[in-house]
């Protein structure tokens, strides 16, 4: 079966439709600090308006533990959700009690109202399929049609995300549709060379993937933490770097096949470490594989790649007509350490053909680092399920929705 569509719904004038929208955007102090996820929820939400629908966004944002707690209130979207509409959202301030039974039924056609955070209610997350499904009836009964849009959720089996969608009519929005046909040219056809740029923490989020991707690309560039592991599978010292020892046989394992493939996998030839985890923190450029030499000893931290690396990885990408990049190649947090992950999104956005910048740290790093969306050929909002959906793993949140991988 294919993807069911927004057309599939037919006409939706003078309806109420229910949309999941992934709006879990990150705050301070009350203060949305990257409205990347809202900006990418509005083709499907003025697509719905347009038609003559009432519109009823449900998401969540962070993990309040199934209890409401002010500093994970969706409020502040609700606002911003105004402003880039340019039309009143309302908001209750319950999930499906009486404040979201009063504020539904006020709504007239054209009209938006944004519910309080799912989350909220434990019934959203539950690993009981009965108690998700009693809190998706709750939602449905505000609804004649439900739209699917959060793709950063596609992947958890969740009340608004999966029974929701068998309780109404339901279909992607164009978000989701548009992150699919991204997805399918990375693993589908992609136009070579096909470079992927992994980084991030640690390398057991990403074995997956990895797995995955190694026959199919043709360079793999490893950068961030996990690139402590694969020095040390190469028999390195890596200092005070963060290390998965449990992963060393593993690593040594992709190592070999991508020989055997004629795969180049490529680690940093140089790194930059530091005294400690800190912005003011002394630290010097050393090769990779002298990272004990430096004067911290066994007690450097490595905290991004070097200069030379960032050069090979850049040109790297931009030699590419397919990149896909998931992970930071440093703390890019810390002004000191954060010139290899703008390297390879400067790269990014001088590719003659697809970049996709794969959601998470990733999409938040290059909108920190003072890139604009638009300089990219897509970034993805939902950096979990990116990484799943290319590691081959059936999405339940797309596979009620009649997607089948």
């Amino acid at each position: 079966m294919a993807l069911r569509t927004l057309d599939s719904l037919g006409s939706l004038r003078g309806k109420t439709v229910v949309v999941r929208c992934d709006l879990n955007v990150p705050l301070k102090d009350g203060v949305i600090t990257d409205d990347g996820r809202i900006r990418a929820s509005l083709p499907t939400l003025n697509a719905l308006l347009n038609d003559g629908a009432s519109v009823v966004i449900v998401s969540h944002l962070g993990r309040p533990d199934g209890a409401p707690d002010e500093k994970y209130s969706l409020r502040p979207v609700a606002g911003r959700l105004s402003e880039l509409l340019s039309k009143p959202v309302a908001f209750a301030a319950d999930t499906v009690g009486s404040g979201a039974q009063e504020t539904v039924s006020s709504l007239g056609e054209g009209e938006v109202a944004l519910l309080e955070n799912l989350r909220f209610n434990p019934g959203e997350t539950s690993k009981d399929p009965g108690e998700r499904r009693a809190f998706a009836e709750k939602l449905a009964a505000f609804g004649d049609a439900f739209v699917s849009d959060g793709f950063g959720v596609v992947h958890r089996k969740q009340a608004s995300v999966y029974e929701l969608a068998e309780l109404l009519p339901s279909a992607a929005g164009t978000l989701i549709a548009s992150e699919l046909e991204v997805l399918e040219r990375l693993t589908e056809s992609p136009e070579r060379p096909y470079a992927v740029v992994l980084g991030g923490s640690k390398v057991s989020d990403k074995l997956g993937v990895i797995e995955h991707l190694l026959p199919r690309v043709d360079t793999l560039l490893i950068g961030g933490g996990m690139l402590f592991t694969f020095l040390a599978a190469q028999g390195h010292k890596v200092g005070s770097s963060l290390l998965e020892e449990d992963q060393l046989d593993t690593v040594r394992g992709y190592l070999a096949e991508a020989e055997q493939r004629g795969i180049s996998i490529v680690l940093p030839t140089d790194v930059v470490v530091a005294s400690k985890f800190g912005a003011d923190a002394e630290h010097v450029v050393t090769a990779a594989d002298t990272i004990e030499d430096t004067p911290f000893g066994s007690g450097g931290l490595g905290l991004d790649i070097g200069p030379d690396s960032a050069a090979q990885f850049a040109e790297i990408v931009r030699g590419a007509k397919t990149v896909f990049w998931n992970g930071p190649m440093g703390v890019f947090e810390l002004e000191p350490f954060a010139a290899g992950t703008k390297a390879v999104a400067q790269a990014l956005t001088e590719v003659d053909g697809l970049a996709v910048v794969g959601g998470g740290d990733s999409a938040a790093a290059v909108r920190a680092l003072g890139f604009s969306d638009d300089q990219f050929g897509h970034i993805s909002t939902g950096g979990g399920a990116s990484l799943e959906f290319l590691e081959g793993k059936e999405l339940p949140g797309l596979t009620i929705l009649g997607w089948n991988q």
